[in-house]
C-alpha cells in the first residue's frame, strides 16, 4: 500500500509562489510576443548577423572552455591540497562576479594597457579589446566555470580500479587519461560542454565591457536584444523569446544527464 507523504501547506504557498515568479516573466514574453512577425524579424539583416557571430563565438568558446577546463577539472579533482581548494574558489569566481566587473577584470588582463595584453601589443602589435577575439575570451572566462563543476565531479565518481588496470598494463598517464578515463565520464562532459555553450551563447555584460558592441563584428545576440530594446520593444521580445527556446531546449535535452550525475 502506498502513502502520501504529508506536506506542509505554507510550504506548498511558498512552492507555488517560487514557481510563478519564475514562469510569470518567461510566459508573459511568450504571450506578448508578436507572432506574426517572428520570421521576418529573426530573418533581419541586424538580427541575422548577431545570430551568426553568436553562433561563431560560442561554438569556439565551448570548444577553448573544454581544452582548457577539462585538463584542469581533472587536476582537481585528483588533488586535495590547499592549493587546490584556492585554486577552485577562484576559476568558479566569474559564476558570480557582477557581469561589468568581469569585463573589468578581462580589461585589466588583456586591454591595451593591461597585465598581458600591452606586453601583447607592445611586441606583437595584437590589440584584444574591441575585438571578436574579445567576444570569445569574454565567453570562456565566464562559461568556463560550469564546465568544471559539471566535469570535477564526474571525475570524482570515475572508477579508478580501471585506471589502476591500464597502469598495470603499461599504459602511459596520458593514454589512460584519453582511453579509459574521459570515455568513462562523456556524459559529463557532454553536459559540461552544451552548459559552457549555452552560458556562451547567452553571455552579455562581460562581452560588452570588454568587446563592445560593434554590428557585423562585435555584436552578439544578447547584444542585439539590448540596442532593439531601446527602439523596438515587439522585435525585442521576438529575439528574446527565441533565444528563451534555445536556453529552456537545451536544459530540457540535458536535464536526466545532470539529474543522474552524469557518470552513466
Amino acid at each position: 500500500m502506498s502513502h502520501r507523504r504529508s506536506t506542509s501547506p505554507l510550504l506548498g504557498v511558498l512552492a507555488v509562489l517560487a514557481a510563478l515568479f519564475v514562469i510569470s516573466p518567461l510566459l508573459s514574453v511568450v504571450i506578448r510576443v508578436p507572432w506574426r512577425e517572428f520570421w521576418s524579424t529573426l530573418t533581419s539583416n541586424a538580427v541575422r548577423e548577431s545570430l551568426y557571430i553568436s553562433l561563431q563565438t560560442s561554438f569556439v568558446a565551448a570548444v577553448l572552455a573544454a581544452i582548457l577546463g577539462i585538463p584542469l577539472s581533472w587536476w582537481l579533482a585528483r588533488t586535495s591540497n590547499r592549493l587546490a581548494r584556492i585554486i577552485r574558489t577562484v576559476c568558479i569566481a566569474p559564476m558570480v562576479l557582477p557581469p561589468v566587473v568581469a569585463g573589468i577584470a578581462l580589461l585589466a588582463a588583456f586591454g591595451r594597457r593591461g597585465v598581458v595584453g600591452e606586453q601583447l601589443y607592445n611586441w606583437w602589435g595584437i590589440s584584444l579589446p574591441f575585438t571578436k577575439t574579445a567576444v570569445v575570451l569574454a565567453q570562456v572566462f565566464v562559461a568556463m566555470p560550469f564546465l568544471i563543476l559539471a566535469v570535477e565531479a564526474a571525475f570524482r565518481q570515475a572508477n579508478e580500479g580501471l585506471e589502476d588496470a591500464a597502469r598495470t598494463m603499461g599504459a602511459s598517464p596520458l593514454r589512460i587519461f584519453f582511453i579509459v578515463v574521459v570515455p568513462s565520464v562523456r556524459p559529463a562532459l557532454v553536459a559540461g560542454l552544451v552548459l559552457a555553450w549555452a552560458r556562451s551563447f547567452g553571455e552579455f555584460g562581460a562581452s560588452i565591457t570588454f568587446a563592445g558592441s560593434f554590428p557585423g563584428r562585435t555584436q552578439t545576440l544578447p547584444m542585439s536584444v539590448y540596442e532593439i530594446a531601446t527602439y523596438d520593444y515587439r522585435q525585442a521580445l521576438v529575439v528574446s523569446v527565441f533565444m528563451m527556446i534555445v536556453s529552456v531546449g537545451v536544459l530540457a535535452v540535458m536535464r536526466d544527464r545532470w539529474a543522474t550525475g552524469a557518470t552513466r
